[in-house]
């Protein structure tokens, strides 16, 4: 089997973009895009802040996650005629939010770097399947779910010393949740503006000296440290692999594709290793995204690939003009920023605790969850790759009979496909 999956082709798909451009998936793509370019960019904003980077170093960042986002999702979406997004990882950035803590930034870019690599490999040999028989997926979740932990917490301290910005955006935002099908707004992004508005008002905020710019990337230089391998190199790839592709992947065959797994490994180890010399954690596939331009409201399966392209274009777009966005955003109050980047791990962080409390694998996502939100540190490596190892083992120990029924399950795929 070849490594790169065939597909329609990019004559395919240019000559029926213009057929399928419709409300429908202009507007699939459109809402991708404000779900990635709003609530997601503070995350990484205030994830650089927080660990003393220059506005530059965080600018490049995010040049690098959403422009190579962007056009991985136009490469994929076009060739395959799927609906393919790109993004970047949200799990990713809170695995390098702990990190930084501990290492260099230029250490980091070294595990960026690494990360990618793996991942390639993993696309190269084909064992997306087998990894993910190594690593239960709950595990990975619980994992997954650990990390943003803190993120989430901070709405509550935050609205307790704040309540006159950080209510009105959370009622804002529970109100656009629950009519979200009607809506369709992201509830996160009329928050922001919200807060925005109030903070304008009281005077907490000014966006008189805020020039809009081009983003300026910058190219980093590595710094190998044998600890960072462990304590973010090889969770980071893990992430990709299992908590993003493997949901894209999931979506994709849910609405009738056969979607090009290994060339969606592949591309997405290409993009960690493209972005990390620019400073950014990963430009891979994307599970939400992917989601959002596959729904029913993105029209007939056959062309929803067209929201996907919207979305990459639009992405891509965001990244050339990320100095622009820095800038802006480095004149919001800290509550704000606080409360938004907590509201929009809402979605990342319950679908990665229901993932990893399905009923299989539950005292190693149990273990999984809590070694990694406690954020111990152990022999100088960081609390997700201990979330991840303890995870496994205790699993393998104390969940025994998913094991053994998921190997029943995976020798009977494997008979079957030699009978057929």
């Amino acid at each position: 089997m070849s490594l790169i999956e065939k597909g329609p082709g990019y004559a395919s798909g240019l000559r029926d973009f213009g057929k399928y451009f419709n409300s429908g998936t202009l507007g699939a793509g459109i809402i991708a895009a404000i779900m990635g370019c709003t609530g997601p960019a503070l995350l990484i904003i205030s994830t650089g802040q927080a660990a003393g980077l220059e506005n530059r170093v965080i600018e490049s960042w995010l040049f690098s996650v959403y422009f190579f986002g962007g056009l991985i999702t136009i490469v994929l979406a076009l060739y395959y005629k799927q609906s393919i997004c790109g993004a970047w990882s949200i799990p990713g950035v809170a695995l390098v939010a702990a990190a930084l803590s501990q290492f260099t930034f230029n250490e980091v870019v070294f595990a960026y770097l690494l990360a990618g690599v793996l991942v390639f490999l993993v696309g190269l040999t084909g064992l997306v399947r087998r990894i993910m028989l190594w690593i239960p997926r709950p595990v990975v979740m619980g994992m997954v779910a650990g990390a943003l932990f803190r993120f989430g917490l901070n709405i509550f301290p935050t609205t307790v010393a704040q309540p006159i910005i950080a209510l009105p955006v959370i009622a804002v935002w529970i109100v656009f949740t629950m009519f979200a099908a009607k809506l369709k707004i992201p509830g996160v992004l009329v928050g922001l503006v919200v807060g925005i508005g109030i903070a304008m008002a009281m005077g907490l905020t000014s966006f008189a000296g805020v020039q809009f710019s081009f983003a300026h990337p910058m190219i980093h230089q590595p710094v190998f440290n044998p600890e960072v391998i462990l304590g973010l190199a090889i969770p980071l790839a893990l992430i990709v692999i299992t908590a993003e592709n493997t949901q894209a992947m999931g979506v994709l065959m849910a609405i009738g594709h056969n979607p090009p797994v290994n060339t969606m490994t592949l591309i997405s180890g290409i993009g960690g290793m493209i972005t990390g010399w620019f400073g950014g954690h990963n430009a891979n596939i994307a599970g939400p995204m992917t989601a959002i331009t596959s729904s029913d409201e993105a029209g007939p399966v056959e062309g929803r690939y067209v929201g996907s392209i919207v979305d990459g274009l639009l992405f891509g777009g965001f990244g050339i003009i990320a100095g622009a966005a820095l800038s802006i955003v480095s004149v919001l109050p800290g509550a704000l920023i606080n409360v938004v980047v907590g509201l929009t791990m809402v979605g990342v962080l319950t679908s990665a605790l229901t993932d990893a409390w399905k009923g299989n694998f539950r005292y190693g996502a149990f273990f999984a969850l809590f070694f990694t939100a406690s954020g111990a540190i152990w022999f100088k490596i960081g609390a997700p790759f201990w979330g991840l190892l303890f995870g496994t083992l205790l699993s393998y120990w104390l969940d025994k009979k998913d094991w053994k029924a998921r190997d029943a399950e995976e020798k009977a795929r494997l008979s079957a496909a030699k009978v057929s």
